[in-house]
């Protein structure tokens, strides 16, 4: 492996056979690609659909069919032996398919969040997938960025990398371009190199990829990995446990029909085959793959509404969200930052009529776009702008007076550059032009006033006293009164070179030049999400950098600020003792100018008073905040690779009605999942049901062990899916949060199943005996079993809507599953061989319409339920928190 720390640019530059001023051409691209490949790590190769089927039979239940379907061959029931294993076979191909479907659905999910990296190729900056690069690339890394391939650097600004997912190591690295001559040091003191996998967090530096993919230190790595742990979300955690239980309660009531049929006469090794098919039909075993495929649809649903699950709990979580704090630019705004005025002393113009004055050679309003123009990283291309949007907005208004940023770097060389943070909030960069130097500062108009001592007027410089101070606050003021962010814009002539670049020698002493005044005016959709919120019970807060009259300006536009709320800034929060601030936080609804840091404090206060918190974010020191809240929300347009990594939910553009669009439909997928899972205990429970009390009524067994068998396979996992992708219910953002922390049988839920279980096998009970002879009872009852809970699955698509309602959604896919299975239903009773396997009877007229009561009655039961729950005579409070 080649030694790229050890190498000088120029070296560098050779053996990668790059322009390290334009980089790659197009073809040198495609011959890279095809010599080095994606810049992707290896994944964990999925399970063949052999090895998939392998894990469906060795089920332990299943190998006891198996043998007691070889045992039932061994004592001549061919019958039954060919009837087992086709039942086993049929279910273990059901089985896979779930398993797979499962896996593609989660595999789509990964490809939702790729990381973007910006690059130059022939010439012109582009941002692609990262997956894309190749060796040679020359690639640009900022703050909050994910290092996507190890690269050699060509330059670094206070550049500063956390390689903890390497090294180990907390502390970040500070980076330099100096070569390296020791060859023997180790990955973490390589500090002209950056690595995959590894974050910056702070500064800003530009660099030639080395090495991609595998051959990265962190493929490297990744090859010694040959499993990754399944993340499974706290509602399949607890699927999983209640499947247990009811299996163990499952095995003690089997065990107990078994007894009980042998007390009563029946054959052992007929009772024994009855009990393990109960147990199979019994225990819901395909429970947590509905679930999964249900989450893993229901997620990929929400990304095409912009709205990317990273992480499958915040599904969960999202329908109990309470606030959602958010941030205003680009979240609750349009971001298409535009330049609406500049002020320069003592003049105030429009944007358009910028052109027209810098023609009469004003130094002010010169030295203000100049100084928009030159301390920003953003540039204007054919398809827009690259980089932040505020910043773009400077650069467009330079452009828009003719003053272009390619054309005017000419003339200047970039020194140096203290980033923005938001202790400071200011940016400032050093140049040189001619042999004198020049550092140019915007930031926030309260933190840069302090840092100036005098004001540039058409009189020359002047102190900044009292009164100029009084007057730049007012015109601040005015704009923000409006709802207009504000920047403003200094800088300084230095005799030379300053030996120290720390931020408070060269951030002080400044020339106040002017403010831009910009606007981002409210998303139209965001109003309305916020209305949507209020009836859903979740609260919204506004939390931003911005001046504090912006802030309310535009809160009072989008109704989330409204007559009683409290606003709190940045400087007041800072006053205040956690425990003051978990007194007052439910009363606030704007945060002004506060810090990524404050995030922090405002989410753990709400979170002390019982609330269940989703927080947006985008920069790097918005991740502990993210990670704290209980529904971490990253933009997808702007944010950072580090906020992504620590957001539950990324918006993939950057709308706050995306968020509330994602509380809707995490809300749906988990009703859906309850649906889904009463759905399938009703119908077990109802099974247990009828071979118990057919046997306590002391007529028979009600049901062969292939009929049971039957039964599972044909109506448990169809309409159970079809169940999970039901269009959401009406007014389900009408209803208060979900409890978190409430399980899936709370609610009444569980109370729910036992009833309609109890309904359902009763009435099938009623069938059993009805027939005449044993042999006509079985079947009716095997019918009216099957066809019954093919019709209860139309119950479940709603507890309040009638199933006839127009204003209940058309669930397609459960229509076509009942149809399909009621048809593989029925078949066992009209097509004659298959009627003499199944060992049934051929039903008359009387017969059939008598099944075909008792199959709809549960329909009829629950039509009148419904119609109480729709009127004052059935309790306000219903299950899933829903009250009236």
């Amino acid at each position: 492996m080649m030694s790229w720390f050890n190498l000088e640019l120029d070296e560098v530059k050779e053996k990668l056979a790059v322009d390290l001023e334009n980089g790659l051409s197009v073809k040198e691209i495609e011959e890279r690609r095809q010599t080095y490949g994606l810049n992707v790590l290896p994944e964990k190769a999925p399970l063949s659909l052999a090895a998939l089927f392998r894990a469906q039979i060795i089920e332990p239940l299943v190998l006891i069919l198996i043998v007691a379907a070889i045992i039932s061959g061994v004592l001549g029931e061919i019958g039954d032996t060919f009837l087992i294993l086709v039942i086993v076979l049929l279910n273990a191909i059901l089985g896979v398919l779930q398993e797979r479907k499962a896996e593609k659905a989660i595999k789509a999910l990964k490809e939702m969040t790729k990381v973007y990296v910006k690059v130059k190729r022939e010439g012109l900056i582009t941002e692609i997938p990262a997956e894309n690069l190749v060796p040679g690339d020359l690639i640009f890394l900022e703050a909050g960025d994910a290092v996507p391939a190890d690269a050699r650097l060509l330059k670094a600004v206070s550049l500063k990398v956390s390689e903890a997912a390497l090294t180990g190591e907390a502390v970040g690295v500070d980076k330099h371009v100096e070569v390296i001559s020791d060859e023997s040091v180790l990955v973490a003191e390589r500090k002209n190199m950056v690595f995959m996998g590894t974050i910056v967090t702070s500064g800003r530096g530009e660099a030639v990829v080395t090495t991609t993919g595998l051959n990265t230190e962190l493929g490297k790595i990744a090859q010694l990995l040959t499993t990754a742990p399944k993340e499974e979300t706290p509602l399949q955690v607890e699927l999983a446990k209640l499947g247990k239980s009811l299996g163990f309660v499952a095995l003690v009531i089997v065990l107990v029909v078994f007894l009980l049929g042998v007390l009563k006469g029946e054959a052992i090794f007929e009772m024994f085959m009855i009990a393990v098919a109960l147990a199979v039909a019994a225990i819901p075993e395909g429970l947590p793959a509905v679930v999964t495929i249900v989450l893993a649809l229901g997620v990929t649903r929400m990304s095409k509404q912009k709205a990317v699950i990273r992480k499958l709990p915040a599904v969960e979580t999202l329908g109990a969200a309470t606030y959602i704090c958010s941030d205003k630019t680009g979240t609750l705004t349009q971001n298409e930052m535009t330049v609406s005025s500049l002020y320069f002393p003592d003049e105030l113009i429009t944007v358009s009529q910028g052109e027209q004055v810098l023609a009469e050679q004003k130094e002010g309003l010169l030295l203000l776009l100049l100084g928009g123009l030159l301390n920003n990283d953003a540039y204007l291309t054919e398809d827009g702008i690259i980089g932040d949007p505020t910043e773009g907005a400077l650069v467009a208004a330079a452009a828009k007076a003719g003053l272009h940023k390619r054309e005017v770097e000419k003339a200047y060389l970039r020194l140096h550059e203290i980033p923005f943070d938001s202790a400071r909030k200011m940016m400032t960069t050093f140049w040189e032009k001619d042999n004198e130097y020049y550092s140019f500062t915007k930031g926030a108009p309260d933190f840069l006033l302090a840092a100036c001592n005098s004001i540039l007027t058409p009189q020359g410089e002047q102190i900044l006293d009292s009164k100029w101070l009084e007057k730049l606050a007012k015109i601040n003021q005015g704009f923000a009164l409006k709802g207009q962010r504000v920047l403003g814009v200094a800088g300084r002539k230095w005799p030379q070179m300053p030996q120290d670049f720390g931020a408070q020698i060269i951030e002080n002493g400044l020339t106040f030049w002017g403010f831009f005044a910009l606007e981002d005016p409210p998303r139209r959709e965001a109003q309305q999400a916020v209305q949507a919120c209020q009836k859903a019970g979740i609260k919204t807060v506004m939390i931003t950098g911005d001046h504090r009259d912006t802030a309310v300006a535009i809160a009072r536009r989008l109704g989330i600020w409204q007559k009683g709320d409290q606003v709190l800034s940045g400087g007041e929060l800072k006053a205040l003792s956690q425990l003051e601030l978990e007194k007052r936080v439910e009363k606030i609804t704007v945060y002004a100018r506060v810090s990524p840091e404050d995030k922090l404090r405002i989410v753990a206060a709400l979170k002390a008073k019982g609330q269940i918190v989703a927080m947006t974010g985008d920069g790097v020191n918005d991740a502990p905040a993210l990670k704290r809240a209980d529904i971490g929300v990253s933009m997808g347009l702007m944010g950072t690779e580090v906020a992504k990594e620590a957001a539950d939910l990324v918006l993939l553009d950057d709308n706050f009605a995306t968020i509330v669009k994602a509380v809707e439909e995490g809300r749906a997928i988990y009703d859906n999942i309850r649906k889904a899972v009463k759905y399938l205990l009703s119908c077990n429970l109802g099974e247990i049901v009828v071979i118990f009390g057919g046997l306590l009524l002391g007529r028979g067994i009600p049901l062969l062990p292939g009929q049971i068998l039957w039964l599972n396979l044909v109506t448990d996992s169809a309409p159970a899916l079809a169940l999970g992708v039901q269009p959401s219910e009406k007014g389900i953002m009408e209803r208060p949060p979900r409890k978190l922390g409430a399980g899936i049988l709370a609610e009444g839920v569980g109370l729910e199943i036992l009833w309609q279980g109890l309904l359902i096998g009763l009435l099938s009970l009623v069938a059993f005996g009805w027939g005449e002879t044993l042999s006509e009872a079985r079947t009716m009852v095997f019918m009216t079993l099957g066809l019954s809970q093919l019709i209860h699955a139309f119950n479940l698509q709603n507890r309040r809507e009638s199933v006839f309602s127009s204003s209940l959604s058309i669930n397609g896919k459960l229509i076509w599953a009942s149809l399909i299975c009621g048809l593989l239903q029925l078949s066992v009773v009209f097509v004659p061989f298959l009627r003499t396997i199944f060992k049934t009877s051929w039903l008359g007229l009387a017969e059939w319409l008598v099944v075909l009561v008792l199959s709809v009655l549960p329909l009829v039961i629950m039509e009148i339920v419904k119609y109480f729950r729709r009127t004052e005579l059935f309790s306000s409070k219903g299950v899933y928190g829903f009250r009236k």
